[in-house]
């Protein structure tokens, strides 16, 4: 029996947000790492783990499924939200701990490799460098810059991006996101100027990138559906590999799909299995985006597995830290119903300092590891040479309209 000995989180600078760790030290010497997000509407996550961690503390890591139905129960009342994802966020570290203690990777505990390479699409293509210029150059002011980014992205060998809709007015260009408070528009109307520049910036991501390039487009919670159905008649003509909209409401996302020439994906905020079967009842999507990093790599593969029962595909949710990449790596090469997985491939310049072990990716396409684990761990000395913003996620990346 290998023993949980401390349960500890970590926590470095990330640009406009923190990458946080878990670090899970046992009796043997082994340790396991997770690595989570509180930036992403989640502020509280490691006060929820450093509640947790007793609980764990003195359990075998092998039992990492008694741990987790155990850590639920005690929180029933309040499940899902930061809670679950600090029992993810505790399940991957045990998950880490009990494949180094057996010394393999940690697809071989998910039932082994389906595939050696995973398919990826370069996310937030533009975006960043738009949002965040001074962390993601070279900057994009305009659409020529945008056309030139498809362009790299083809030459660079990726064969999909993912980008956001943006507003292009008096020569600037600014993220359109008023489903997260910028602008500050609750309404969440979809103007006609919204459309216009919506179209443009996809025309020139196709111009530069080609045709051979897919192109998918994130619409987040932006609109209500009288909103999503002018964006989906406007861009009808395009040939995109996905729209992909939020909604917590799956009765109305079915609607909305029934309308849509285009694939819909869907469900990357939802935590538990529960939450996903009204979505798959109703076939609200054709792609569930699973966060294997709130949800826990185990408990994903229930739900992929559910996903598979109702025909329907799965895509891992991953804009984080190369540990988050790594850890669903492994959900992507063990679950039989992949349909591609998430990557930002515009790093922070400290990020191959803070990792041990680098995303191998050739050709536009990402090989699964080999090593135990999952295969990467952080740097605590590096974590310690950028210490953790004061501040940090949507909740600081920018103040409403009039505030």
């Amino acid at each position: 029996m290998t023993k949980v000995t401390g349960v500890e989180t970590l926590h470095c600078d990330a640009g406009w947000r923190n990458y946080n760790f878990v670090k899970l030290t046992t009796d043997d010497g082994v340790v396991g790492w997770s690595e989570f997000d509180e930036g992403f509407g989640s502020p509280g996550v490691a006060t929820a783990i450093k509640r947790l961690a007793p609980r764990v503390v003195g359990r075998d890591v092998r039992a990492h499924e008694r741990i987790h139905a155990e850590l639920y129960c005690l929180t029933r009342p309040a499940a899902g939200g930061v809670v679950g994802e600090a029992l993810g966020a505790v399940e991957n570290a045990l998950l880490d701990a009990k494949a180094r203690t057996l010394g393999v990777p940690c697809y071989e505990l998910l039932g082994g490799k389906v595939r050696d390479r995973i398919p990826i699409y370069w996310s937030h293509c533009a975006t960043w460098r738009i949002n965040q210029p001074e962390l993601y150059p070279p900057a994009i002011t305009d659409l020529d810059g945008v056309k030139a980014m498809g362009a790299e992205v083809r030459e660079k060998g990726f064969r999909a991006l993912k980008t956001n809709v943006f507003r292009y007015t008096d020569g600037q260009v600014n993220g359109w996101r008023p489903g997260f408070g910028m602008p500050f528009e609750p309404a969440l109307n979809v103007d006609r100027f919204v459309l216009r520049d919506m179209r443009a910036h996809l025309e020139a991501f196709r111009d530069g990138a080609g045709p051979d390039v897919d192109i998918l487009l994130d619409l987040n919670f932006n609109a209500k559906p009288e909103g999503l159905l002018k964006i989906l008649r406007e861009i009808a003509d395009q040939d995109l590999f996905w729209v992909e909209i939020d909604s917590y409401n799956a009765p109305t996302l079915a609607y909305v799909r029934q309308h849509s020439p285009h694939p819909v994906s869907s469900c990357e905020t939802l935590i538990g299995l529960r939450e996903f079967l009204p979505y798959f009842r109703e076939q609200a999507m054709d792609v569930a985006i699973i966060d294997a990093v709130w949800n826990g790599v185990w408990q994903s593969m229930k739900i992929a597995a559910a996903a598979e029962a109702f025909e329907v595909n799965v895509a891992p949710h991953n804009f984080y830290g190369h540990l988050c990449t790594m850890m669903n790596v492994h959900l992507a090469a063990a679950v039989p119903n992949l349909r591609i997985m998430e990557i930002d491939i515009d790093r922070l310049p400290w990020d191959k300092e803070i990792f041990t072990t680098l995303p191998k990716i050739v050709d536009g396409v990402l090989h699964v590891p080999d090593g135990p684990g999952w295969g990467t761990e952080p740097d605590e000395e590096a974590i310690a040479a950028h210490p953790p913003r004061a501040t940090g996620g949507l909740l600081d990346y920018e103040k409403p309209n009039g505030s």
